[in-house]
């Protein structure tokens, strides 16, 4: 079998079933697992991801303004290694490229590839989307294994939350800074598996728009800020300037911790059980311990006057 994964979870997920082997061609943003590193890239991005939130933004909505692509893909490249598989999403054109849009250039090889669109939008689904990739790779009992360790982890959380009666905070995600976005998806079901209650979204719902206001007025206890595609790094960075602004004076006293959305929040794949262990332990501190600084870094008082 000859696999070219072009979603960044869908290549997460490949590796976790022990499936590396297979792969022989990814998308310009698969980073994950670091063996990944000397495939074949098939994908590039017509924006500019180093530049501001905003910038990034505009560029976006003008492709789309134009019924143009966000991503371009190697055809040629495509038809030289010849998979006969080929995953992919229909969930975001911003996040891979479209469905649509693979199966048209899926027609340059000869003999056409099964093309697999991976679409869940909450924990559940994505779990789904496990299934679907490891029925697909023939490695069903993989994918039941995988499914079982994320549950077991996933289940240790709850039951030491459980077990302390820990109280439940209030949490805003926010996925997106300027403009303002709040995190739908899949995210509030990590935040309820975490010990907190999304005050924002409802799970599956889409990521929207939202002012700075209603973030205010949701009564959020805790704010986390999760970009979707940045590091930890860049995440506080732009939150502690956003936070500097006269719109958030009114979250200066709050618990806020920037995320590695790329890592975390933003791939619906197997690091999602990571992302219920890092919310975890901001959430809880007390009974998980500090969250590793590579995926979130608190964003403490005196740094943000």
């Amino acid at each position: 079998m000859r696999v070219v994964s072009l979603l960044p979870a869908a290549t997460e997920i490949v590796a976790a079933l022990g499936a590396l082997p297979t792969l022989v061609g990814i998308s310009h943003e698969c980073d994950f697992p670091p063996e990944v590193a000397q495939l074949p890239r098939l994908t590039a991005s017509l924006v500019n991801r180093d530049d501001t939130s905003a910038g990034i933004d505009a560029a976006v909505r003008a492709l789309a303004a134009t019924g143009a692509p966000v991503f371009a893909l190697d055809a040629d490249q495509l038809r030289r290694l010849a998979p006969t598989l080929v995953i992919t999403q229909a969930l975001c054109e911003v996040c891979a490229l479209s469905a649509g849009a693979m199966c048209a250039l899926t027609d340059v090889v000869t003999p056409s590839p099964r093309v697999l669109h991976l679409s869940g939008t909450t924990l559940d689904g994505v779990q789904e989307d496990i299934i679907a990739v490891g029925a697909a790779l023939e490695r069903d009992a993989a994918a039941a294994e995988l499914l079982a360790a994320i549950s077991a982890r996933l289940r240790a959380v709850h039951e030491t939350l459980k077990a302390a009666r820990a109280p439940r905070p209030r949490v805003a995600v926010i996925e997106w800074l300027d403009p303002l976005f709040f995190a739908g998806h899949w995210t509030p079901d990590l935040v309820r598996r975490a010990g907190g209650i999304d005050v924002l979204a409802s799970p599956g719902a889409h990521s929207t728009t939202i002012t700075a206001d209603q973030v205010r007025d949701a009564q959020p206890e805790l704010l986390l800020f999760a970009p979707c595609g940045f590091d930890a790094e860049r995440a506080e960075r732009e939150a502690r300037a956003l936070l500097g602004t006269d719109a958030w004076r009114w979250a200066r006293g709050l618990r806020c911790w920037a995320l590695d959305g790329n890592a975390l929040t933003s791939r619906p794949g197997p690091r999602l059980a990571d992302a219920v262990e890092v919310m975890a332990a901001i959430v809880a501190p007390a009974l998980f311990g500090p969250p590793d600084v590579t995926y979130a870094r608190p964003l403490a008082e005196p740094d943000l006057h």
